[in-house]
C-alpha cells in the first residue's frame, strides 16, 4: 500500500468510494451522490495545506482522506477537520490508519495546532481509530443529523498536533 497526495486521475475512484458511503452508510451525512463536477470542486479545495491523500495498491484507490478548514472565521485558521473514507472491501486492513497517520503528519507539517474529527456516534471503528491515534472525545452533538429515517448523534474528537 502506498499513501500519496490525490491526483486528478484519482477522482473517478474517489467519487466511487464516496458515493458508496452516501448510499449505504452513515459515515457521511450527505444524502445525494456527487457528480464529477462536484468532486472536481472538492479536489481543487484540497490542495496545499488542506491536503487530500489516497491509499493505493496497484492503481486501485483503497481509501482517501482530507483536511478541511474547521470554520471560516479567522481565529479558527490553525484548526482543521479530517475526513476519511475507505473502500468497503478494504476496511479493517490498516488503510484507514495509514491515511489518518498521513493526515496527522500533514497537519503538523503545515503548522496546524488542532485537528477535529466529527463522526456518527455509532461509527465505533472510526471512533476507535481516532482514539488509538491520540484523539480525545470532547463532545457529543445530539440528533444533529437525519438520514435513513433516523436521528443521528455526532461524536466530536480532537487532537492537538502542535
Amino acid at each position: 500500500m502506498e499513501i500519496r497526495p490525490a491526483l486528478p486521475d484519482d477522482l473517478d475512484q474517489i467519487t466511487e468510494i464516496y458515493n458508496e458511503a452516501v448510499s449505504s452508510s452513515l459515515v457521511t451525512f450527505d444524502i445525494i451522490a456527487r457528480d464529477r463536477e462536484t468532486q472536481l470542486k472538492w479536489f481543487e479545495s484540497h490542495r496545499g495545506i488542506y491536503t487530500a491523500n489516497v491509499a493505493t495498491d496497484n492503481q486501485v484507490i483503497l481509501g482517501f482522506g482530507s483536511l478541511s478548514p474547521y470554520r471560516d472565521r479567522a481565529a479558527y485558521r490553525t484548526t482543521v477537520e479530517d475526513s476519511i473514507y475507505v473502500r468497503s472491501t478494504s476496511r479493517r486492513s490498516g488503510v484507514g490508519r495509514g491515511i489518518m497517520e498521513s493526515l496527522i503528519d500533514s497537519a503538523h507539517a503545515a503548522g496546524f495546532h488542532a485537528m477535529i474529527a466529527r463522526m456518527y456516534a455509532g461509527n465505533e471503528p472510526s471512533i476507535e481509530l481516532h482514539r488509538s491515534l491520540g484523539f480525545e472525545q470532547v463532545g457529543i452533538e445530539k440528533e444533529v443529523g437525519r438520514k435513513f429515517g433516523k436521528w443521528l448523534d455526532v461524536v466530536v474528537m480532537e487532537l492537538l498536533v502542535a
